[in-house]
């Protein structure tokens, strides 16, 4: 980092940070999530702690030395085992989700590096209440945060508003609804967009910010334009933009 002080004389460099070293992870656990998300548990030893909404970096190596990355963000809350989730949506012609999808198998290893990311992540000593706004697969750094609050804050008050093409589609929707039901700080809102459904709009923010009050923290994560719009609507509302963190994916 370059600080150029006010008289423009002084110039401080910082050293920047060495690179993550990329680390062995065992493959330990595959399930479906959805007909077309599986849950990927992997046992790393990462040389920092885990925080909700980090991701990872996955490195594939073929035989004749060809590398192909992707980052993925971590699903579990943050724990002592050593033990991270990821969500994958398999996507044939993916090189590196396509891999997982067709060829990955328990006891597999893995190179992984991380955890990364420092701007899009809650702690429970941050406090809320916490609006989460996710779109499709987005969800999956805000669900981190939910189970970490659900274990380490549960009096924080949460609202999740959801939305994804359909029901068959949205990422951990049992596990989101039995929440919703049992955890009386917590509510969830999600919506269907596809076959004429409800995209998220200004009636569905007003919505939200009435159930849930002031909020203290924003995350929003989705493709760009998903996360865009959302942003917009929550500023048009009179939301503080200093409150809003954002994640987003796509070119």
């Amino acid at each position: 980092m370059a600080i150029l002080g006010a008289s423009s004389a002084l110039l401080v460099i910082e050293p920047s940070a060495p690179p993550l070293p990329w680390q062995s992870a065992i493959l330990t656990a595959i399930r479906p999530v959805t007909g077309r998300v599986k849950s990927y548990r992997f046992q790393v030893a990462f040389d920092r702690p885990v925080l909700a909404g980090q991701h990872v970096d996955v490195r594939l190596t073929a035989p004749d030395g060809y590398q192909a990355h992707r980052s993925y963000s971590i699903a579990s809350a943050p724990s002592q085992d050593g033990i991270i989730e990821l969500m994958i949506e398999g996507l044939p012609e993916g090189e590196v989700s396509g891999f997982f999808e067709t060829v990955a198998e328990v006891g597999d290893t893995i190179e992984l590096r991380g955890p990364i990311g420092g701007a899009f992540v809650w702690r429970p000593e941050d406090g809320g209440p916490l609006l989460l706004v996710g779109g499709g697969s987005g969800v999956v750094p805000l669900l981190a945060m939910l189970r970490h609050r659900a274990a380490a804050a549960p009096e924080v008050p949460a609202l999740l508003l959801y939305s994804v093409r359909d029901a068959a589609e949205a990422i951990a929707a049992e596990e989101l609804a039995v929440r919703a039901r049992d955890e009386p700080h917590f509510a969830l809102m999600l919506t269907l967009t596809r076959a004429g459904g409800r995209r998220v709009d200004a009636g569905m923010i007003g919505e939200a910010l009435q159930r849930l009050g002031q909020p203290g923290h924003i995350y929003i994560c989705g493709g760009n334009a998903f996360v865009g719009r959302t942003a917009d609507l929550l500023v048009d509302a009179g939301v503080d933009p200093r409150l809003i963190r954002t994640e987003r994916f796509g070119s």
